[in-house]
């Protein structure tokens, strides 16, 4: 990956930031980009430290025109665009019907919309490089999810979107995958905690049983289907979850 360019969303913290990790490693020039700004810069900090070249900027990707304007900057930056990966995303716990229609936009602008528009700004300069995208989905798109009714629509969401860029653009000399990967011991799902009449044994079901997974095995999965290593996969969804979703 020496000399190709990554644009990593969601890079502060948690899965992202272990991404951006795992490809500084393999040689990527990074394009890093989160809401949180201070967590962002501290993220790019450590990885100028270590030698990595780094861009940071501060982008919420539910916003067209800042996912636009970000990839724009990238380009001109880097000369190149090489890989886009999605994985700035948002989860809330909650009872079906209680879901706001505030709190369903949100969620949906950020895990959906974002990757969407990322993907319409980046494709002309993934096809100039003859790169790819990784979008990272999660088990949560492939399974019923008792209480997480927004977050798991927007992940089977981002699953089909995949398989639909890769179907579309077979032609040309690009690759689109994800990887969904199962419950991690990250900030994001720390921080979803769920309302205090659900029912465990509901979650407990897709909970997995080998416990939480590990944000950096995970994105070391990212990186693989980032690299030429994986060039023969293209429109697959690759799951890292510990065996959750299978069976």
């Amino acid at each position: 990956m020496t000399g190709r360019t990554a644009f990593i969303t969601g890079a502060a913290r948690g899965l992202g930031r272990e991404i951006a990790f795992a490809m500084a490693r393999d040689g990527c020039r990074l394009y890093l980009v989160d809401i949180l700004a201070d967590r962002l810069e501290a993220t790019a900090d450590e990885l100028r430290s270590q030698g990595h070249e780094v861009v940071a900027r501060t982008v919420d990707v539910a916003v067209r025109q800042e996912c636009i304007d970000a990839v724009a900057d990238c380009a001109a930056h880097f000369g190149e665009l090489s890989v886009l990966v999605n994985c700035a995303a948002i989860v809330r716990m909650d009872h079906f019907t209680d879901v706001t229609e505030e709190s369903w936009n949100r969620v949906l602008a950020v895990n959906l919309s974002g990757p969407f528009f990322l993907c319409q700004a980046a494709l002309p300069h993934i096809i100039a490089a003859q790169g790819n995208i990784v979008n990272v989905a999660s088990s949560n798109g492939l399974m019923g999810t008792p209480y997480t009714g927004p977050y798991s629509a927007t992940k089977a969401g981002l699953i089909n979107l995949t398989k639909t860029l890769a179907m579309e653009y077979v032609e040309e000399p690009i690759r689109v995958n994800a990887v969904c990967p199962g419950p991690m011991a990250t900030e994001i799902g720390a921080s979803a905690m769920p309302p205090p009449t659900i029912k465990h044994e509901k979650i407990v079901r897709y909970s997995g049983q080998r416990g939480l997974g590990d944000a950096a095995a995970v994105a070391k999965v990212v990186a693989f289907l980032a690299s030429d290593a994986a060039e023969g996969v293209h429109g697959a969804i690759w799951t890292a979850d510990l065996g959750t979703t299978a069976g």
